[in-house]
């Protein structure tokens, strides 16, 4: 009785899947292997964001769910012979933490909307209180999040014995925005010299939303040249899957020779340069 290859050819990918798992589970508890130590920099790293936003997602879960992906794109890839699959892989090993990098910048650009209102509701705090933890408080409850939350840990800091401008540095470096670092700078550099904070307060808000509106202006001019560059960036790589499915083996020649694979890698490059070029060009800074 002959064995249908079809049968054996699943058989040997699912072998090869529970060889691989069960090399990767056994080297990655060992901790002296460098697999191990790149998990615990990578898990460290992905578990650092994760906290700034206040996320509980555990860092293990996308490390495993993204083997798990990975594992599933070279089975297949095996199994049906189609090289484009590997192709999977590029946002298997990158997505997460491009996505968690995305969630970081529209979280950024969701306190810097609320941040005039931030500064001049501490201003209005401050011209009834003269503590800045005091005012900090009252300004709390009114801040919607994420900054409330911001503000938030900022005062259990202070309450465990943090200095006022240690709690709002911390923040400053947790958020990582230049308005938000400008108006805190404002209200450390006013405290430290002296004078009337709440009118410092004030004028930094004024600054902050011209610099506001310079920015939409900036966004509105080139957002068309980077819908450009996002399909310029997407298309070669539509174009090779569509003639791959047209027509099978279109690109053989070029696999065939040391010329070929020099083309492609030289393409590929000045494809990633080109991206990179434009989006250099249209990343303004005010």
């Amino acid at each position: 009785m002959t064995a249908d290859p079809h049968t054996l050819k699943w058989l040997a990918v699912a072998l090869l899947a529970v060889a691989v798992w069960l090399a990767l589970f056994s080297i990655a508890r060992d901790p002296s292997s460098p697999p191990y130590r790149l998990w615990s920099t990578y898990e460290a790293y992905l578990e650092r964001k994760l906290r700034q936003m206040f996320l509980s997602t555990d860092g293990r879960v996308i490390i495993w769910s993204q083997l798990f992906g990975g594992c599933s794109c070279l089975g297949l890839a095996l199994l049906f012979s189609q090289p484009l699959l590997y192709l999977v892989l590029l946002p298997v090993i990158a997505g997460p933490a491009l996505y968690i990098e995305q969630l970081r910048r529209q979280r950024v650009r969701a306190i810097e909307a609320k941040i005039d209102g931030f500064v001049l509701s501490l201003a209005n705090a401050l011209k009834a209180t003269p503590s800045i933890g005091n005012a900090l408080a009252y300004t709390q409850p009114l801040l919607a999040p994420p900054l409330d939350a911001e503000v938030a840990l900022a005062l259990k800091e202070m309450r465990l014995g943090n200095t006022v401008d240690q709690a709002l540095l911390s923040m400053a470096g947790r958020v990582r925005s230049t308005q938000l670092d400008a108006a805190l700078s404002g209200l450390l550099i006013g405290r430290q010299v002296g004078g009337d904070l709440p009118k410092i307060l004030e004028r930094t808000a004024a600054t902050l939303r011209e610099m506001a509106r310079l920015q939409g202006v900036v966004r509105s001019k080139t957002a068309e040249g980077k819908a450009q560059v996002t399909v310029l960036a997407v298309f070669p790589a539509f174009i090779l899957l569509l003639f791959d499915t047209v027509s099978r083996g279109y690109f053989d020649p070029l696999t065939a020779s040391v010329f070929g694979w020099a083309v492609i890698v030289i393409s590929l490059a000045l494809w990633l340069g080109s991206v990179v070029v434009a989006r250099k060009v249209l990343s303004v800074d005010i």
